[in-house]
């Protein structure tokens, strides 16, 4: 890791060297995303954990009642608030315990929302063509995505993409997330250079890069 970057600078080389490659083939433009998380998520996983504290309350309120032992309400009150008080400490001093609380389906959903900003804020949406098309990966969500511009969609349906998120996520899991994007672009860029080969001029509307955020 260099630079306080995710990947290695050779690494970056090699994928930016595989969008290069990739877009000679087509006048489609390829940029490609990778973030460490795509929320903080300390406000979803404080409400877990509160709900939890209050479904955990009642089965011991039943138990004390059964057991005859009185608790003044007061005090029982003051232990879950005690209780909530050092969970959210717990969260925010062990930020990377957050996600463990936190439903698959909305990280998944976080993921997706960030994938799309990201979209929108690099301007893949402003080709001449919209032929724009966004590899985007949340590590701490393990999360992949490749979002395309509507004149991709319009040809190519978004289950086409199934093979390339597939791809780079088996590589990503393995270790090898510089060779799941390389792949990743050589399909997708296959699937670009078949619908939208390129022109005599054939611009390069977008940089080539591989963002880190």
């Amino acid at each position: 890791m260099a630079n306080g970057n995710i990947l290695t600078e050779e690494e970056r080389a090699r994928v930016i060297g595989a969008i290069r490659t990739a877009e000679e083939k087509t006048a489609g433009e390829i940029y490609c995303v990778l973030a460490r998380a795509s929320d903080s998520y300390f406000f979803p996983a404080a409400f877990f954990v509160a709900l939890s504290i209050l479904v955990v309350s009642l089965p011991a309120a039943l138990f004390l009642h059964y057991r005859w032992i009185s608790v003044n309400p007061q005090w029982f009150v003051a232990a879950q608030l005690a209780a909530l008080a050092m969970a959210l400490l717990v969260l925010k001093f062990l930020p990377e315990l957050r996600i463990y609380l936190v439903p698959r389906a909305l990280l998944y959903r976080r993921a997706h929302d960030h994938a799309l900003r990201q979209f929108l804020s690099h301007n893949i949406h402003l080709t001449r063509e919209r032929t724009g098309a966004l590899i985007f990966v949340s590590l701490s969500e393990r999360y992949a995505e490749v979002a395309a511009d509507a004149g991709i969609n319009a040809r190519v349906p978004q289950e086409r993409w199934n093979t390339a998120v597939e791809k780079l996520t088996a590589h990503a899991a393995a270790g090898n997330l510089a060779d799941g994007f390389v792949e990743a672009i050589q399909l997708v860029g296959a699937e670009l250079a078949a619908h939208f080969p390129p022109d005599a001029a054939n611009p390069d509307e977008i940089d080539n890069h591989l963002a880190e955020i």
